[in-house]
């Protein structure tokens, strides 16, 4: 497993994390407020696994995760939207892609910005 994990870019690492967290999420929304029951049970669990999935996968990645929590937070944004898209059939708006914006460009600036290089 280790040199599977070690084969993978730091960025596929994020993407996995951020998909497996979102999605996690979805489906335990999706079981409080919309399934009763067994369906309920089974979404809590299935998105209480994918939950534990993410957080296997973010610390595997082969960075300090401080290194990388602003294209984190970027990556989770748009995730975010592509699973609510899917899931939810919601499509942002006005104020949810502006906000996203800022989002992006934050987390390029926080992962890419070196005082080191602006000296």
């Amino acid at each position: 497993m280790i040199i599977v994990v070690q084969n993978i870019h730091p960025l596929g690492f994020l993407l996995i994390a951020t998909t497996l967290e979102v999605s996690g999420d979805a489906l335990v929304r999706m079981a409080i407020y919309k399934h009763v029951g067994l369906t309920r049970i089974a979404l809590v669990v299935i998105g209480a696994t994918l939950l534990l999935g993410y957080g296997f996968a973010v610390n595997l990645a082969p960075l300090e995760f401080g290194q990388v929590v602003g294209l984190y937070i970027a990556t989770l944004f748009i995730v975010w939207q592509v699973i609510n898209l899917i899931a939810f059939r919601t499509f942002p708006n006005l104020p949810i892609v502006l906000g996203g914006t800022l989002i992006i460009a934050g987390g390029l600036i926080v992962t890419f910005w070196r005082p080191e290089f602006s000296k």
